[in-house]
């Protein structure tokens, strides 16, 4: 098993005031799926959970499942989980010989190269306030937020009601920072905050990173 995110250190993982049953379920670990939104207990507090999701469809190795999950899935799926604070538990199986076979190392290695760039979006980090737009997901940790464009759109990223809120804005991958607006076309009010990759700013597309290209907002 590859656990690639683990809950943060000072997360509760039992209640001893818990009554019932499923309140006293300490983790939540749902199997080849990923929830909706962010588990609760029946408080409405947050509970600590991981999806537990195999890279290709078996348990353990099977020479002849070669359904493999692109790299893209992976990253795409480990923030999903983050972004609902929760933690993705993904499994490898070694063949007889107890070696991981050459295409999950080849995804692996692919994930690998995209944590060591945009890993400060994942560790450590949880669920924002934000909402979910139709471009992707956000994460955050203090007073940053991430901004995980995965999804292929046109039009800048837009912060409803951000616009005096938002300190800079960087490409999380190499620091340098973003050009941002506060109109667009069809929106002159400037209370929102429009994020963009190019100059000009209509040049929307395409991003640096198909799988996932990160920006932190660093708020103010």
């Amino acid at each position: 098993f590859l656990r690639i995110r683990r809950p943060p250190r000072s997360t509760p993982l039992y209640s001893s005031a818990a009554s019932d049953v499923y309140k006293r379920q300490d983790f939540e670990t749902p199997e080849q799926t990923v929830p909706e939104k962010a588990i609760v207990d029946t408080d409405g507090k947050p509970k600590p959970w991981e999806s537990c999701l195999t890279l290709n469809n078996s348990w353990g190795y099977n020479r002849y499942d070669n359904n493999w999950k692109t790299p893209q899935l992976v990253i795409q799926t480990l923030v999903n989980c983050v972004s609902k604070n929760g933690n993705l538990l993904l499994n490898v199986g070694p063949d007889a010989t107890g070696k991981i076979p050459e295409q999950p190392t080849k995804i692996l290695s692919e994930v690998g190269l995209w944590m060591q760039k945009n890993g400060k979006s994942i560790y450590g980090c949880g669920a924002s306030n934000m909402p979910r737009y139709d471009w992707g997901l956000f994460t955050s940790n203090g007073k940053s937020l991430f901004a995980h464009k995965i999804y292929p759109s046109i039009g800048g990223i837009i912060l409803k009601e951000y616009a005096e809120k938002v300190k800079r804005v960087t490409l999380l991958h190499d620091g340098s920072e973003i050009r941002t607006e506060t109109t667009w076309w069809g929106d002159s009010s400037g209370k929102n905050l429009f994020i963009n990759i190019n100059t000009p700013s209509y040049q929307t597309y395409t991003m640096p990173d198909l799988n996932d290209t990160v920006f932190e907002v660093e708020l103010k």
